[in-house]
């Protein structure tokens, strides 16, 4: 008989693959346990298994798999059940998915870069014989392929030695390379030893008598010791003896202190602190509704207003599932989000909160796909961005979905481009989990499922102990430019409210969507504006360093000093961005502490941590940033929101443009008066009778609702249509062009419903590719599925074409 394994390999591929075992092999491996497979003539993948079969495969002769990895399976059935569906839905393969949900220390693969870690520890007597080869080599050569290592060991097995030099840390995977995240290291003092001994306090006396400085710290260090019984920083020592770290320096070099280092992460999940949360009458009755809804409905829509206590509701309903044993799953749409989530859930669960994301390093989210799939105690509530749905969980029993209005639960690029709370909700399904999503704006297709009854719905309308909902108040910039009243990009009612608020030491929020300093450079003699030469769009000004850049593809140069053209030297920077407004305000505040959060201030691990932070320790006055500001931040001092420009976002050429402005500006509106007093927001805008601004003005969530529903009915758009975007990209405008009509006489011929197109979009050249865009709209009453397949076979026949063969096609489904 021969026996058979069928695995996914991390490839874009669409099948899976059948490789040959022996019998005792077959025995011995279980689905969801990885192997490593020769594929094509040299190289070798982490593959996946899926499958144990008997059937010989047609087309192929099945190669023999190099080695099984695992002693027990890292990957769950039903882990495998939601990569097909995502691959199926989403129209991309099945490689893709695994490539994506796996972290990537479990994919080594044969062109993987292997570095000597100088920082390690472990002495060659330590490692066995296999591995000190290894470590020999990389004495030699600082950098290895997996290949180079087969050769060096003159064996196939070799991904176990390599694991278990990865575990010891001798070594590292070269991606990691690119962290630039150094531990939080705090500076401590001990006594030396010598003086710890019966009479070493009348030697220490002796040493320091003639110093009196030294003298009283010593004293001091015996006190703190005395009452607080644990390691003293060296910050603590000089601060509380009322002395200068010189002195510290001192005793360090007569070798009566030593000083050591410790690791400090910034998020520290300590013991839980807070024993009971009190929630209000009217947060009771929400989560006494939820409890209800759950039982005949499996997801939840939890519509309150911003600053209503969902989080405390959460926190209630988390509680209840792990106290039944179960495995609690909370997505956020941005990384920086989960800073203040993970303070208040540690707070109150402890030790049991476990997070997720990509800004965490390779090991670290290795370790906690690790207590995910074992169920350990550390990992009862797991927090993450979109990518914490591919976790191994076990007994998932509910998920909660904060903010799930936002567009940062879809993934753009690379595939799979699947949507995090769509893909949560279908992960709920498999394990019979319930799902509550909570938004003070939801998204129209989930309150429309909602009011449906497809969803159960739950509203909160008012504020946690009834703090009355921000005012809000428009300013009419175009007015103020012709009555000369604005400063710069402020109008004189802004600072006069700025002016305010830091008199009464409160802190301000001002919103900008868009970073830099200025979005176009403009030659004033020619109108020449300079343009990326790999994409067709204008490069933004980053005064900062001095350059223009390019926001898509990353092209930059310096900041020219007259013009490519005419070479007038008269240029002018036309519209703003965050950092023309930080410069604005250090020019009108100049003794005021002002930061900016965007991306380019964001970056490292903590980037967002440390900003975070220092806003909420009140050592920043005011805070410039862009929509990352607008998600459920929680800052007590804040009662005056700016909105610089509330025009930016109404005028895109996107079907959601006005359900997002509206978010965007409530969400933001959101972030003032959160405790007794009321906020007031500012919104500067050159047309403040639009539709939108009004209904921010008034929250008229249910006015917003009804008049894009209405539009996205007339013009065949979600909830009542599904959308799925094909992108063609090619270098040859020509080529791409003729493909691109082919393409869609054969869609619009075959599958007889809306296909629009080939429409090139506002940015027509992304890195050197012309792009062309295709949409194909699907009513509710004709089969998705089937609609899916018969675009998936015209794109097959598509690729046939030897002709369109370099033209790369993208499916996006729900692409919104």
């Amino acid at each position: 008989m021969n026996y058979f394994v069928e695995v996914i390999v991390p490839l874009a591929l669409d099948p899976t693959f059948t490789y040959a075992v022996s019998e005792a092999e077959y025995e011995f491996i279980q689905v969801g346990m990885r192997v490593a497979v020769p594929f094509g003539r040299s190289k070798v993948y982490t593959a996946v298994v899926i499958e144990r079969h008997n059937r010989i495969p047609q087309y192929y002769e099945a190669k023999e798999i190099n080695e099984i990895i695992d002693l027990t399976p890292v990957v769950t059935e039903k882990q495998i059940a939601l990569w097909k569906w995502i691959a199926d839905y989403y129209m991309c393969t099945i490689g893709d998915v695994y490539k994506s949900a796996m972290p990537s220390q479990l994919l080594l693969e044969s062109e993987t870069l292997i570095q000597y870690n100088p920082t390690s520890k472990i002495t060659p007597d330590e490692l066995d014989d296999a591995e000190y080869l290894i470590y020999e080599a990389l004495q030699v050569q600082s950098i290895l392929k997996v290949e180079e290592i087969i050769a060096v060991l003159n064996r196939k097995k070799v991904f176990p030695v390599i694991n278990s030099l990865l575990e010891k840390k001798v070594i590292f995977l070269q991606e990691e390379m690119v962290e630039k995240y150094k531990p939080k290291q705090i500076r401590y003092v001990k006594l030396a030893e010598q003086y710890l001994a019966e009479n070493g306090l009348a030697d220490l006396m002796e040493i320091v008598s003639r110093s009196e400085k030294q003298r009283e710290m010593i004293l001091k260090y015996f006190q703190l010791q005395a009452v607080h019984k644990k390691p003293i920083t060296v910050k603590q020592l000089v601060e509380e003896s009322e002395s200068t770290s010189a002195v510290v320096k001192t005793l360090i070099d007569k070798e009566i202190f030593e000083d050591y280092y410790l690791n400090q992460d910034r998020v520290i999940f300590g013991d839980a602190s807070q024993d009971i949360i009190e929630l209000s009458d009217e947060q009771s009755k929400a989560l006494w509704e939820i409890g209800q809804s759950l039982e005949t409905k499996d997801v939840t829509l939890l519509h309150g207003v911003t600053a209503s206590g969902k989080t405390e509701i959460y926190i209630k309903l988390i509680e209840k599932y792990i106290a039944e044993g179960g495995q609690v799953l909370f997505l956020l749409p941005e990384i920086g989000l989960s800073t203040q989530l993970v303070m208040r859930l540690t707070s109150y669960f402890g030790n049991e909160v476990a997070v997720y994301n990509s800004k965490y390093s390779h090991n670290e989210r290795l370790e906690v796909w690790d207590q995910v799939l074992n169920q350990s105690e550390k990992a009862k509530v797991i927090i993450g961005t979109r990518l914490s749905v591919f976790l191994p969980f076990q007994n998932l029993q509910l998920v909660v979905v904060d903010e799930e209005h936002e567009g940062n639960y879809k993934q753009h690029d690379p595939a799979p481009r699947y949507h995090g709370r769509d893909s949560a909700i279908i992960l709920a399904k498999q394990h019979g989990a319930k799902v509550v999503l909570g938004s003070a704006t939801p998204s129209l297709e989930t309150y429309y499922n909602a009011t449906q009854g497809k969803y159960g719905l739950v509203e909160l309308t008012k504020r946690y102990t009834n703090v009355v909902l921000p005012e809000v108040v428009l300013v009419d910039v175009k007015d103020k430019y012709k009555r000369k009243q604005m400063t710069g990009h402020f109008s004189d009612y802004l600072i006069d409210e700025i002016n305010m608020a830091l008199s009464l030491e409160e802190q301000v929020i001002l919103f900008q969507n868009r970073r830099g300093f200025s979005p176009v450079v403009e030659c004033m003699t020619c109108g020449a504006v300079p343009e990326c030469p790999h994409c067709d769009v204008s490069l933004t000004y980053h005064k900062y360093k001095n350059e223009l850049r390019c926001h898509y593809c990353g092209f930059t140069l310096p900041m020219p000093k007259q013009c490519f053209r005419c070479h007038s030297v008269d240029l002018n920077t036309k519209g703003f961005g965050t950092e023309q407004v930080e410069e604005e305000l250090k020019e009108l505040y100049p003794n005021k502490r002002i930061a900016r959060m965007d991306q380019d201030t964001t970056r490292g691990k903590f980037g967002f941590e440390k900003l975070v932070e220092a806003f909420q320790a009140r050592q920043i006055d005011i805070l410039v940033g862009t929509q990352m500001l607008a998600k459920g931040f929680d800052f007590d001092n804040v009662n005056l929101v700016g909105i610089m420009n509330a025009d930016n976002s109404l005028y895109h050429p996107d079907f959601r443009a006005h359900e997002r402005a509206y978010q965007m500006m409530t969400q933001v509106a959101g972030r003032a008066g959160r405790k007794e007093k009321k906020g007031k927001v500012v919104i500067q805008t050159f047309n403040p009778y639009h539709n939108i601004i009004q209904q921010v003005t008034t929250y008229d969530y249910m006015g917003m609702y009804k008049e894009q529903m209405y539009e996205r009915y007339n013009f065949k758009y979600p909830p009542f249509y599904r959308l799925v975007k094909l992108t063609l990209r090619h270098k040859e405008f020509e080529k791409l062009k003729e493909a691109s009509f082919w393409l869609y006489n054969n869609l619009k011929e075959q599958l007889g419903i809306p296909v629009l197109g080939p429409e090139e979009p506002a940015i027509n050249r992304i890195r050197n590719q012309y792009i062309r865009v295709i949409l194909i709209k699907i009513p509710q009453n004709v089969p998705l599925v089937k609609t899916k397949e018969n675009v998936r076979r015209i794109l097959k026949s598509f690729e046939t074409i030897g002709a369109y063969r370099s033209v790369k096609v993208v499916a996006n489904v729900d692409f919104y």
